[in-house]
């Protein structure tokens, strides 16, 4: 009698897609007699195969099955369900006949089929399975497996003959997504699971409990983040009618016709129950009544509101909607009763970008320098849609790096397509064509200043780094010493002293996000415009933390408050000394101001708490500056006679600005000099030197010396 054993279901690693793989605890396969590779049957409501490989060291001792959605369609189960697992013969496939779902596709084509054999080799079947391919350039294709020879499980080989019949009747799957597509929101799609699925295929639960399910769900977050393909995968996998409803298709030019148009979405669900109605941009169709003029979207909310909570029982039929801006959506339709739950959907951390990372290159060739590691070290503040158009961007990279290479005349061969790769220098040559959406309104970039390229100033250097890199680097050290993360700095010296410098090298070498903040950036003539303005660089920085705030002249955004408050000033520092407060220790921000004005800055804002350190740059002394000329001058081709301890003496009570000027005119004269003697470029190499006598033209002009 061949062993049996029990199993819940758990959603498969992201890696694990397309590979047919069930991964189990490795004392359960010492139990069923199995060793990686075998084939296993898999028995829910249906019976399915699967090659079976030992699970991480994360998931031992739980008793889980990790198998991919498309597994768990032919075994007829879903997450959190039972399956039994026992050990199948292993038979190869000479024939397997596939039918596909989409009546659009034709197989004529040996080369398709070619692929089609190369992706399948090393899968396994049971006839009555469905399979899905991603074809080269082409969406994902899903096929129903019609025949098998021998009959039973068998595993695809390099010698099995694939057939491809056309296909009987169209099934549209383009909308369908798994939970193995969705990365980074684990707990956000644990909680819509339990709000959405649970009523949906156990409702006898809930009645049972006499309680009600939930009716409705608000996601909301920044646009990207993957709300629309959360919707879609709870769909999918709960194998209920999705029904997409975008907010601006609902409106219509005559009077009536909107709300028809709403009812009958709601009765077509009704009918197709159990359904999942996603209204997309519920903001367009839900508006605050008391902020709309037009009749029209007052109507569509009152016909909203009463279908959500109607005296007629909805059934079956839970609305998920979505918006950017949830402040903008009608206060009544946010209670409980309408949409019970309200589910905020962050940009995700470090291991959530490298789980989606992991979802966009299954079906791309990378080469073996891809570092994913670093990948999601690097893409602080990006969201999902902008980690899937940086891996689209790095393939577009590949492609005109080999496009040369290719000779089109004789036919692409497969050597050619041997050499397409994405490699990790496609990567960073991707990183400068997308910018993250979260921070694409404000000047935002990633510093590639290091701390060699700042001259001097070595005790405060080492100061900010154990003061601002620590945290950011290691937050876990701070949150066993039961140590709170300093808020702010101030950074305050002589104008060139190299504040703004000194912060630049601070994000570049710490490799969080930098957000520079102006108050021209911020001052409005309308009344409120700058504290709302303000208020919205604080909520970003937080979604994309780690992130340094970096205000420079502060004295201009912050200034002393009078008696009479003329230019609204007194309102934004108000507004400033809020955000500060309210700035939690585990937000990863950091803001930095600069003044070389410290007395005109408001005193309310010099307190610990808000700026908890203020450091004054003193002007360099004699080795700094001696620092200063060499990073300044490390790439200038200089003569023989440069003295630069003549230089550093000369340059007493000079700021680092300052000597950066002098190199730059020396660098100007020695160019006029070259071309004054009209000396042709070929010389250039051995003839252009920068003397003497130009520093000394520098010092002159810069000095007045």
């Amino acid at each position: 009698m061949e062993k049996t054993l029990s199993f819940r279901v758990a959603d498969a690693m992201p890696e694990d897609v397309g590979q047919g793989y069930i991964r189990i605890d490795t004392a359960e396969m010492d139990e069923l007699e199995v060793i990686i590779g075998d084939i296993v049957e898999i028995q829910g409501r249906k019976t399915t195969v699967a090659k079976i490989v030992p699970c991480f060291s994360q998931f031992k001792n739980q008793n889980l099955a990790q198998i991919e959605s498309i597994i768990r369609e032919n075994a007829g189960v879903g997450i959190d369900e039972r399956i039994t697992i026992r050990k199948a013969v292993r038979q190869p496939a000479q024939t397997v006949i596939l039918s596909p779902l989409d009546v659009t596709i034709d197989f004529s084509d040996a080369q398709d089929l070619k692929h089609l054999e190369r992706v399948l080799t090393g899968l396994p079947f049971l006839t009555g399975d469905r399979i899905k391919v991603n074809l080269a350039g082409a969406r994902s294709q899903y096929f129903t497996v019609i025949g098998t020879a021998p009959k039973g499980p068998v595993v695809v080989n390099a010698g099995t003959k694939i057939k491809v019949t056309k296909a009987d009747g169209g099934e549209d799957r383009s909308f369908r997504a798994s939970y193995e597509d969705v990365g980074g929101l684990d707990k956000e799609l644990q909680r819509v699971r339990e709000m959405v699925e649970l009523p949906l295929k156990y409702p006898e639960i809930f009645r049972q409990l006499g309680v009600d399910a939930p009716r409705g769900v608000l996601l909301y977050g920044p646009p990207g983040t993957g709300k629309t393909l959360m919707a879609r995968a709870v769909a999918s996998e709960t194998n209920a009618t999705f029904m997409h409803v975008n907010g601006p298709e609902i409106i219509n030019k005559f009077y009536g016709e909107s709300e028809a148009r709403i009812r009958e979405i709601f009765e077509t669900a009704q009918r197709r129950a159990p359904a999942i109605i996603f209204i997309d941009e519920i903001d367009a169709i839900a508006p605050r009544r008391t902020d709309v003029i037009g009749d029209v979207e007052k109507r569509v909310v009152a016909q909203l509101l009463a279908l959500m909570d109607g005296l007629k029982n909805r059934g079956q039929v839970i609305v998920i909607g979505a918006t950017n801006v949830p402040d903008m959506v009608d206060p009544a339709l946010r209670r409980p009763g309408r949409f019970d739950r309200e589910l905020s959907i962050n940009p995700p951390d470090r291991v959530g970008r490298l789980r989606i990372l992991k979802i966009h290159i299954r079906s791309m060739r990378v080469d073996a320098s891809v570092n994913l590691e670093k990948l999601s070290q690097m893409t602080h503040g990006f969201v999902g849609a902008d980690i899937a158009i940086l891996c689209k961007e790095a393939g577009m990279n590949a492609v005109r790096r080999l496009l040369p290479q290719i000779d089109f005349t004789a036919g692409i061969n497969e050597a050619d397509l041997d050499k397409l790769n994405i490699t990790m220098d496609d990567f960073y040559a991707a990183f400068r064509e997308v910018e993250p959406t979260a921070t694409r309104e404000f000047f935002s970039d990633r510093p590639n200043l290091k701390w060699e390229q700042v001259g001097g100033m070595a005790d405060i250097k080492e100061n900010l780094k154990t003061m601002i890199e620590l945290p950011l680097q290691h937050p876990e050290l701070f949150k066993e010493s039961q140590n709170n993360m300093p808020k702010g700095f101030m950074l305050t010296g002589r104008p060139g002293t190299g504040k703004t410098l000194l912060v630049k090298a601070l994000a570049g070498s710490s490799e969080a996000h930098f957000i520079a903040v102006d108050a021209a950036t911020l001052n409005s003539r309308w009344f409120g415009e700058a504290e709302k303005g303000l208020r919205l660089i604080f909520k970003r920085a937080k979604q994309i933390a780690p992130c340094i705030l970096f205000f420079d002249e502060i004295d201009a955004l912050a200034p002393v408050r009078a008696v009479t408050d003329r230019n609204g000033t007194d309102r934004l520092v108000s507004q400033l000394l809020l955000e500060l407060d309210s700035l939690m220790d585990s937000a990863h921000v950091i803001v930095i101001a600069a003044t070389n004005r410290p007395d005109m800055v408001d005193p309310a804002l010099m307190r610990p708490g808000r700026f908890d350190f203020i450091l004054e740059l003193p002007l360099p002394g004699k080795t700094e500056r001696r620092e200063i000329f060499k990073i300044h001058t490390e790439k200038m081709n200089l003569a023989d006679d440069i003295d630069f301890n003549g230089l550093t003496q000369a340059t007493e009570g000079a700021a680092g600005s300052d000597i950066e000027a002098i190199c730059k005119h020396a660098s100007l004269s020695a160019m006029k000099r070259f071309v004054s003697q009209s000396q042709s470029l070929a010389a250039l190499s051995g003839a252009y030197k920068v003397l003497g006598e130009d520093f000394s033209s520098g010092l002159r002009q810069v000095l007045k010396k």
